[in-house]
């Protein structure tokens, strides 16, 4: 049944993601969902999840596959680190934290893009969108806490 949730939620992220542009620029709300999942279900699910995310979104470019399958699938391992031993969870290390995968994904894109076929924009206009897209994620990390901060009712 989860996996079936899942699925919707997935569907219905790339829907809105469609729907919605804040100074001409696509957010990129897919990083929120995969680092939803590796804080919330670990590095092995949230490197599935993300990986599977990433496939689709790069089948949906019309591009070659690997650059968001490669972003995504890391986002989703290296969130699951994120808090636990090291770091003590708070709302704004949440909504950094966000932001810091959102610029690494999009670089990573930007990047393989750039080295394997050719630069799909300038570099300017690259980080323009980078920044954009993780101003607009970053109040999304206010809000995702990670399973062992549930609280207890």
């Amino acid at each position: 049944m989860t996996y079936i949730l899942w699925l919707g939620i997935i569907i219905f992220t790339f829907f809105i993601e469609e729907r919605i542009s804040i100074f001409h620029v696509v957010p990129n709300l897919t990083v929120a969902l995969v680092y939803y999942a590796g804080i919330r279900k670990g590095e092995i699910e949230g490197l599935l999840l993300g990986s599977i995310v990433g496939t689709i979104e790069d089948s949906l470019s019309g591009e070659f596959l690997g650059p968001n399958l490669l972003s995504k699938g890391l986002v989703g391992y290296f969130s699951s680190f994120m808090f636990g031993s090291f770091f003590r969870w708070t709302p704004l290390l949440g909504a950094i934290s966000i932001g810091i995968f959102t610029i690494a994904a999009n670089t990573i894109v930007f990047a393989t893009r750039s080295f394997f076929d050719h630069m799909p924009t300038s570099i300017k206009a690259t980080t323009f969108i980078i920044v954009i897209q993780s101003l607009i994620n970053f109040p999304i990390g206010l809000f995702l806490r990670p399973k062992s901060m549930q609280k207890i009712s």
